[in-house]
C-alpha cells in the first residue's frame, strides 16, 4: 500500500514490551478521536509496529511533506514526559528498536526530502526480550498529551 498523504503520523513500537508499544496506542488512540472529529484529508495515520524502519520510512514518496514519528525516547527525563525531538536532537543509541539496530539513519536520510520529526515519550519499564502486554500508568497517561502535540503539528486547534 503506498502511503500516499502529505503528512503521515507513525507510531511505531512493539506491543508485546509493555511501554514499547506506546506509538501504537497513540496511533489507536488518534484513530477514534478521528472517527468524531476528522483529520485533514492531507493526514494519514499508520500503526507501523516494528517495521516502520523497512516499509515506511525508507520508501518515501514524492508527496510525503512531513512525518511525525510517535514513540518511546530514552532522553532521561521522567516516565510519560513528551518532547518533540528533530532527527538530529534525538539522544545517540536512545532510538533503537529492540534488536538494538538504529532506525536513526534512515530518518536522516528521509528528513533530506521532507520535514521529520519524533514524538517522544519516556519509557517507565520496557520489558522485552520478556512479553509483558499494557502500558505503564505513567505512559499511558501521556497518550492526550501526544495526540495533542499531533494535532499542533497537523494545524488542528
Amino acid at each position: 500500500m503506498p502511503y500516499d498523504a502529505e503528512i503521515l503520523v507513525v507510531g511505531c513500537g512493539n506491543v508485546l514490551f509493555a511501554d514499547d508499544g506506546f506509538g501504537p496506542a497513540v496511533i489507536e488512540a488518534l484513530g477514534k478521536y478521528s472517527k468524531e472529529h476528522p483529520l485533514p484529508e492531507n493526514v494519514m495515520i499508520i500503526d507501523a509496529g516494528t517495521g516502520a524502519p523497512h516499509f515506511v520510512f525508507t520508501l518515501p514518496q514524492e508527496c510525503w511533506k512531513k512525518m511525525i514519528v510517535v514513540d518511546i525516547v530514552e532522553f532521561g527525563a521522567e516516565p510519560g514526559t513528551m518532547r518533540i525531538f528533530s532527527v538530529d536532537q534525538l539522544p545517540k543509541g536512545s532510538y533503537e528498536n529492540v534488536h538494538s539496530w538504529p532506525v536513526s539513519q534512515p530518518l536522516h536520510e528521509l528528513s533530506e526530502t521532507c520535514e521529520v520529526m519524533v514524538i517522544g515519550c519516556q519509557p517507565e519499564h520496557i520489558s522485552a526480550p520478556d512479553v509483558e502486554l499494557g502500558l505503564t500508568k505513567s505512559v499511558e497517561d501521556a497518550i492526550p498529551e501526544a495526540i495533542k502535540m499531533i494535532l499542533k503539528e497537523i494545524g488542528v486547534n
